[in-house]
């Protein structure tokens, strides 16, 4: 190939449409992912972006004119794929979204066998250079035999040939459309007693992206069982143009139609996903964000209280409330550098029930140590019925005893001369350095984390202290003026 495929991360793919991602690039990334894996039999998936379709049926003519026969389960959110991998027993499974990206961006997450992730590291380049390695002219001769002949735009899409794709597609023994909602539905209930619910309100925030339908069949298989819960359901039906924005409730301005929504309903509590559903992100009874920092700490004491001894992964941004949870519980805490394939091979290693990031990940050990954006808001709606105490009562104390500043992101010039900065005037000052991931300094009673983008010129900043928010708040504007002052 004569140009660079430039949309591989350290973790995933990502990549502009038609500059770095195209129908040519799924394709080659399909044959190369089979042959890497000598995978023979893969599951596919993609989420509501009017793109992902497309570029799934030409990742599944690579696999396929690789030797795999594949499986697609439709429009699917990332978690869906983790199961089907795992429960189909396939040799690998790739999901297309872009998740909470630009519009004008798709990608692609891979795990193996057993839904354990690829990375850099673990295959993600070695499919990288396959991918590359095929010949231009194999690839036009293939793409060709798949549209039919039909001529492929650059700007559009397979120029509107999809359908004539997945028509060739369909005529093979190697692809076959088949769903697990069914399956993943029951796996999905099977981390709550259904029995332990007692009348719920709870507002869903899809964002028009893949969570609704998940979502409509958890809510079927409920109802069928007796389960005494409303949803009140805002932005709900899928839909590739997003038309109330890119969902991404981690962005302070995407927040309010969820909120608005609890306390116009008089929810009990609230929820909202990310595109690809991946992480959710929970809102109390008066509407207001709860930072995921908290979550973990809740979610963390559950699964201590259903698995005694139970360890606890979580990532080293925010992290004494956490500890002290757990440690109180009778758990044991285990730090971990940041990141879902670092988080992942952490848990394995140590064959913990859960972990869980601040940045709303969270991750089971019986959903092959995969993140979901489902089962936390099942366990939080068990925790709310069991303990017969609002969302906002239960991390209210939290709140209070580890306030935290949220991660605040600095876009500089130069990040590498900011840390210097940090480093240099507060770390003779530590009473604890913590390199895990980024610089960790604690000071008795405050603490803070500073890590570097991998992808770009920002430098991310977390604040916590010991019962002190004016502590807290005045170290973290002290700390800001000094990261800023380019």
């Amino acid at each position: 190939m004569a140009t660079p495929i430039t949309c591989f991360k350290a973790y995933d793919i990502r990549g502009e449409l038609n500059a770095q991602l195209t129908e040519e690039v799924a394709y080659r990334i399909g044959y190369a992912f089979a042959q890497e894996l000598n995978a023979k039999t893969v599951v596919v998936g993609s989420d509501v972006r009017l793109t992902s379709t497309p570029l799934k049926l030409a990742l599944s003519a690579g696999l396929i004119d690789a030797g795999a026969t594949v499986t697609d389960i439709g429009m699917a959110g990332t978690e869906e794929i983790y199961f089907a991998t795992k429960h189909l027993g396939v040799d690998g499974g790739i999901e297309v979204t872009a998740s909470h990206n630009p519009i004008n961006y798709n990608g692609m997450k891979l795990v193996k066998a057993g839904s354990v992730p690829i990375s850099g590291d673990t295959g993600l380049n070695a499919i990288k250079e396959k991918a590359e390695a095929l010949e231009d002219s194999y690839v036009s001769e293939r793409l060709a035999h798949y549209t039919n002949g039909a001529a492929i735009d650059a700007d559009a899409f397979f120029n509107g040939t999809a359908h004539v794709v997945e028509e060739m597609l369909s005529q093979t023994d190697k692809y076959a459309v088949k769903s697990c909602m069914s399956d993943y539905v029951s796996h999905m209930l099977s981390y709550v007693n259904l029995s332990n619910f007692t009348p719920l309100k709870v507002v869903v925030n899809a964002g028009n992206g893949a969570a609704g339908p998940a979502l409509d069949a958890i809510e079927k298989e409920m109802e069928a069982q007796g389960v005494p819960i409303e949803f009140i359901k805002v932005h709900h039906n899928a839909d590739g143009t997003f038309p109330n924005g890119i969902p991404n409730p981690l962005l302070p301005e995407n927040r309010a139609d969820t909120a608005d929504a609890v306390k116009a309903s008089g929810a009990d509590f609230g929820i909202a996903w990310d595109g690809d559903f991946d992480r959710c992100f929970l809102f109390d009874a008066d509407g207001e964000f709860i930072e995921g920092y908290y979550i973990v700490g809740l979610l963390a004491e559950a699964f201590i209280e259903k698995n005694t001894d139970s360890k606890i992964i979580y990532d080293p941004r925010v992290y004494w409330n956490t500890e002290d949870i757990v440690a109180n519980a009778g758990g044991t805490p285990i730090k971990s550098k940041t990141g879902h394939a670092f988080i992942k091979e952490r848990m394995r290693k140590e064959d913990a029930v859960y972990g869980g990031e601040m940045s709303a990940h969270h991750y089971f050990r019986d959903f092959a140590y995969c993140d979901s954006g489902m089962i936390p808001w099942l366990l939080i709606a068990e925790l709310v019925c069991v303990k017969k105490q609002t969302l906002a009562s239960m991390v209210k104390a939290r709140i209070e005893a580890f306030p935290s500043s949220g991660e605040i992101n600095s876009k500089l010039k130069d990040a590498d001369a900011a840390l210097e900065r940090v480093t240099n005037k507060y770390k003779p000052l530590a009473s604890v350095v913590d390199t895990t991931d980024g610089l960790g300094l604690e000071f008795g009673t405050w603490r803070f984390n500073l890590r570097k983008s991998n992808t770009e010129p920002v430098i991310r900043l977390n604040v916590e202290s010991k019962g002190d928010i004016a502590l807290m708040e005045e170290k973290t504007e002290e700390l800001l003026s000094i990261i800023r002052d380019e």
